[in-house]
């Protein structure tokens, strides 16, 4: 009678048991990040710095542009802006803070035409949580650091490179850099070096670029090789 008894209730202690084992190698699962407030002042993951290669532009859409593509202005790299990003996007037109014409007096040559001035704060400036005037001279500053490798100024002949080289060439005269923190783009479909994008932490530092940024680079400019054209 007491074996008979024994069995039905060790059968039942380990039904009763397995559910409780299965629970406990279960693996605890991670609740989900909040989703990333968009287009908040301040609220961003690392900058980008982006110069405009500005032959390519004077010889596409900015043919009219006196400002930029007039004879004998022979600029090379040209600041398009700097801009807040997120790793993946980018947050625009943060606040309704208009543009202080003042700006442009006290930062002069700091865009090669004075009608980047009010476009970039307006869409890109109000987003980074600073002043006006902290958010022009942080763009002269980084605008500044980045050496340019001697044969991307002012070429007198077009030349071609790889997207490899072009990285290297960037890295040897910057110290800090690396081969993520630059992401070229390319236009008519990657023949010729449009702009590139320089990363930097929200601290100013060189940083390094989100994977977004650097497949975009890799998918314009990836092919063999691109024209870097002369400036005019």
């Amino acid at each position: 009678m007491f074996k008979k008894a024994i069995l039905p209730t060790l059968v039942l202690a380990g039904i009763c048991a397995f559910p409780a084992l299965t629970e406990a190698r279960r693996p605890i699962s991670r609740p989900k990040p909040a989703p990333q407030t968009r287009n908040v002042p301040g609220q961003f993951d690392y900058y980008v710095l982006s110069l405009s290669w500005s032959p390519d532009y004077c010889a596409t859409k900015g043919g009219n542009d006196s400002q930029q593509c007039g004879n004998g202005r022979r600029l090379g790299f040209v600041l398009h802006g700097l801009w807040p990003q997120y790793d993946r996007g980018y947050p625009q037109d943060c606040t309704t803070e208009a543009f202080n014409p003042k700006m442009e007096q006290q930062f002069p040559g700091l865009y090669p035409s004075s009608k980047l001035f009010r476009h970039e704060w307006e869409k890109h400036g109000t987003c980074t949580g600073l002043s006006q005037v902290q958010y022009h001279q942080l763009s002269k500053t980084l605008k500044e650091s980045v050496n340019i490798p001697d044969r991307y100024v002012r070429p007198d002949q077009p030349f071609r490179v790889t997207l490899t080289q072009f990285k290297q060439d960037f890295v040897k005269a910057n110290p800090g850099f690396t081969a993520s923190s630059v992401a070229p783009s390319c236009s008519g479909s990657g023949r010729f070096l449009q702009e590139t994008l320089v990363c930097y932490s929200k601290d100013g530092k060189p940083g390094t670029c989100s994977e977004e940024v650097l497949r975009r680079s890799q998918k314009s400019c990836g092919q063999a090789n691109f024209l870097v054209r002369s400036v005019r």
